[in-house]
């Protein structure tokens, strides 16, 4: 009998796996995995989709995406591009080096669509739990269907978690923080640039989310950005509206005061301070608790298992 595969996720990640099992499926290999693939979101896509929405979706999940409007690549699509899809083949032209998000979506779906995976997605099925038994080698994934609105199980032989970790905010405090009468909002929450024209905005932060919010406020009507870094400044030739000031230390009315004694009158306060490897799904002894991208030494129990037998 052909082992069970459950995929978590039908974002960039997941979805390269389907296409992988698809085309080895179509190549005539043996022994060809049976695949099913959980998606929360009512469409593929994962990080790339963009939603309205923000904290909980229709269904009452925390909504996954933290993509914004208007948003463009930071890096060129020479380095993204797929080896065997090309940009130039999916769209038939040539393509400026960096599109905006919806481009990017068109392109990814595009390569997965020509593969025809979709029949192995299940769209808005939540993953609840899975764990591991010694005993029966098996994985149990508990999944909530909301279009059924029923909590299903079923034991699979590997699983494939491509949730990814962008998703649940890692959210500091700041004392001042509930008093302030400004908006505060963590990156993962930003949606629309517009709402800030005519604002003095600050974001805690010194990497490529702080960057591209802050400059694209600033495009969109903001009057002044800060950003406030714990590490290092970024260092840019910025126009003069922008500066650059050590960590944030507290908020005292709409005066931020900041770790070198300096301080500004914002009137927005965006936190560009990362997210969490949150995977409340998996069973402690599978749980991820680093901030690295690294792996519990028996996450893949089950494999070793199999492949050490006589």
């Amino acid at each position: 009998m052909s082992p069970k595969i459950a995929i978590l996720g039908a974002g960039p990640s997941g979805l390269a796996q389907l296409r992988a099992f698809e085309a080895a499926r179509k190549a005539g290999l043996d022994d060809i995995p049976d695949v099913v693939c959980f998606e929360k979101q009512s469409d593929w896509g994962g990080m790339w989709n963009y939603t309205w929405r923000t904290g909980l979706d229709a269904h009452g999940e925390p909504v996954h995406a933290s993509m914004y409007r208007y948003l463009w690549s930071n890096g060129p699509k020479e380095c993204l591009e797929f080896a065997d899809y090309s940009f130039e083949e999916h769209f038939g032209r040539p393509i400026p080096s960096y599109p905006p998000r919806a481009v990017l979506l068109d392109y990814i779906m595009g390569r997965v669509e020509k593969s025809d995976v979709r029949k192995y997605v299940r769209f808005n099925t939540a993953v609840r739990w899975v764990e591991y038994s010694e005993q029966t080698e098996k994985f149990t994934v508990t999944v909530m269907d909301h279009d059924k609105g029923e909590l299903e199980s079923d034991e699979f032989d590997y699983v494939v978690v491509a949730t990814g970790h962008f998703s649940t905010p890692n959210v500091p405090e700041f004392e001042g923080l509930d008093r302030f009468p400004g908006r505060v909002l963590h990156a993962h929450d930003f949606r629309d640039a517009a709402e800030f024209a005519g604002k003095r905005l600050l974001l805690v932060g010194s990497s490529y989310s702080a960057e591209d919010i802050g400059t694209q406020c600033y495009k969109y009507g903001a009057k002044e950005v800060t950003f406030s870094y714990r590490s290092g400044p970024m260092g840019h030739d910025w126009p003069e509206a922008f500066s650059e000031v050590p960590l944030l230390t507290h908020v005292d009315g709409t005066t931020a005061h900041f770790k070198d004694g300096s301080t500004r009158e914002v009137d927005a306060i965006v936190l560009c301070t990362g997210y969490q490897h949150h995977f409340p799904f998996l069973a402690d002894d599978l749980r991820l608790r680093t901030n690295n991208r690294l792996y519990p030494r028996n996450i893949y129990k089950a494999y070793s298992s199999r492949t050490t037998r006589a």
